[in-house]
């Protein structure tokens, strides 16, 4: 009996890669066709982002936290890119699963496309055509595995499920090895060839029509914008406002390096005659008001510092800018909110949800719907049109971006978003200080250690540090323009060689301490003292 030639290293090592390339093929092919369709249906409707929004709303707080406190402002791009990752890998098991079982991979495509159509119409204020992008990425996906699998299987003698073979000749494997030969060699080439360069082109309509989705920006409406000057202008800036120390993070952050979290995948985008207010729910008056209308109405400028609840002690989720905007206790007050109406639901675009206390909208501070962040219209990633801004409270009960309604009602009849999430209904900001320089190394003699310390609508009367377990040492307090914004701190140290321990702590206007318990962010915001380690030489 004469032996066929034996199989090559190299065709077995194609043999493995045809089913993993068919099935990222037929990924990205689905990818690419949804975002294409999501160009005319919008970004919000393509299954990527709609899961992607699905995953934030229901990944427990834990990983949340986690992934914040990993990425930081990044933490979005990073799911992007994880998800994008998965899908790759999905797709290779996919191609496998397809080789012997064809029609059991079809159904999971059909699964994965049912998915994000769920995903998509769920979400806040959906239309009808958020059924398209992921209807026709499952068509898509489906027909590339059905094809590329079939055409592979015609040319793999080893695959009896598809292909039948000739009985052996009286040569025993000749038949075979002929076949396989003939067939699947240049066969198997073919199917490669086609596998990648619709992976290829799929991957390319996917990214393309990603970025020609989110081109459809508002940015030139932004640019037509012409804000109005304030009826009552933002006090002007103490001379000793900064500390002008390197390291030292600026009084003002601009508006490129002002921190950002939310839950929006794709920042929304609003145009300003598209925009409207709605306020309603327990109130005598209910208001619906435009952007114009807005902008019409008398506007105050004040400097206020942001801060998020995940941030950490000695964290950088914290920002202070000058904002211009209207009160919203003047709108509330033309709504004229029933008795026992004690939450202000506010709602963006995208349906996220933040409720604060009615009583601190109403109690006299400068809670505004700001419209201007530093001199300019708000940033589209900031909210543009319209954001609310509300001193001494964490962001996400107060801060809500592209804002579209206030509703009146009570904390007893509704958990906005991250309460629903083990998060507190009222989050006061708390008492914290940071060191911003040094943070690692020295030189021996003469250092300024300096940072930022905050406590936003009460203020801060002293700021103190300690190196190693020496006494606490005041630091000098720079001048702030209200009790609405972080300060700055100084300590000239006199630095000897060796590695030390500086620690800082701060008493608010009222007295109060400093926390020094080292509390976890989740309920209602971190507790405890900001330590460096300086290495001195």
């Amino acid at each position: 009996m004469v032996a066929g030639p034996a199989p090559t290293q190299t065709s077995g090592m194609t043999s493995r890669r045809v089913p993993a390339l068919i099935g990222v093929a037929s990924v990205a092919a689905a990818l690419g066709v949804a975002e294409l369709v999501a160009i005319v249906t919008g970004p919000l409707t393509s299954p990527g982002i709609a899961v992607g929004g699905a995953i934030i709303d229901l990944v427990p707080e834990s990983l949340k936290h986690f992934a914040i406190s990993l990425f930081g402002t990044y933490d979005k791009l990073a799911l992007q890119i994880g998800t994008l990752i998965l899908l790759v890998l999905a797709g290779v098991g996919l191609g496998f699963l397809a080789r012997r079982h064809l029609n059991l991979a079809l159904s999971l495509v059909a699964a994965f496309a049912l998915l994000g159509l769920v995903a998509a119409v769920t979400r806040y204020d959906a239309g009808w055509t958020a059924v398209f992008p992921s209807v026709l990425a499952g068509v898509a996906g489906a027909l590339v595995l059905r094809t590329l699998t079939q055409a592979a299987a015609a040319q793999d003698p080893d695959d009896l499920a598809v292909v039948s073979l000739p009985k052996e000749d009286e040569n025993g494997a000749n038949g075979r090895a002929q076949l396989q030969d003939q067939r699947g060699g240049a066969g198997r080439r073919d199917v490669l060839r086609w596998a990648g360069g619709i992976a290829v082109v799929g991957g390319l309509a996917g990214f393309g029509g990603r970025w020609l989705s989110l081109r459809r920006s508002v940015s030139a409406d932004r640019a037509g914008v012409v804000l109005p000057a304030p009826a009552s202008p933002a006090p002007a800036l103490p001379a000793s406002v900064d500390a002008e120390v390197p390291g030292v993070a600026r009084f003002v952050t601009s508006n490129r390096s002002f921190y950002r979290i939310d839950t929006a995948i794709v920042v929304p985008q609003v145009a300003p005659d598209e925009w409207t207010l709605k306020v309603h729910g327990r109130v005598r008056n209910p208001l619906t008001i435009t952007f114009d209308q807005l902008l019409a109405r008398p506007m105050i400028e004040r400097y206020i510092t942001l801060a998020c609840v995940s941030n950490e002690v000695g964290g950088g989720l914290i920002s202070n800018a000058r904002w211009l905007g209207v009160r919203i206790g003047d709108i509330l007050a033309e709504a004229d909110p029933e008795s026992g109406a004690d939450q202000v639901v506010s709602r963006s675009v995208d349906g996220f949800t933040a409720g604060t206390p009615t009583e601190v909208l109403r109690d006299g501070r400068d809670a505004i719907l700001a419209v201007g962040m530093n001199g300019e219209p708000l940033p589209i990633e900031h909210g543009f049109p319209v954001r609310m801004v509300v001193p001494g409270l964490y962001g996400y009960v107060s801060a809500t971006k592209w804002l579209a309604e206030l509703e009146l009602t009570t904390f007893a009849d509704f958990d906005a978003y991250w309460i629903r999430r083990g998060w507190s209904a009222k989050a006061p900001i708390k008492l914290q200080s940071r060191i911003d320089t040094p943070t690692r190394r020295a030189s021996a003699g003469s250092v300024v250690v300096g940072g930022v310390a905050w406590a936003q609508h009460v203020g801060v009367s002293a700021v103190e540090l300690r190196v190693d377990d020496g006494g606490w040492q005041p630091a000098r307090l720079y001048d702030v323009p209200s009790t609405d914004t972080w300060c700055q701190w100084t300590v000239t140290w006199d630095a000897t060689p060796g590695k030390h321990t500086l620690t800082v702590r701060a008493v608010d206007a009222a007295g109060r301490p400093q926390d020094e318990t080292d509390r976890p962010v989740l309920p209602d915001g971190a507790t405890g003292l900001h330590t460096v380690e300086v290495q001195v030489s």
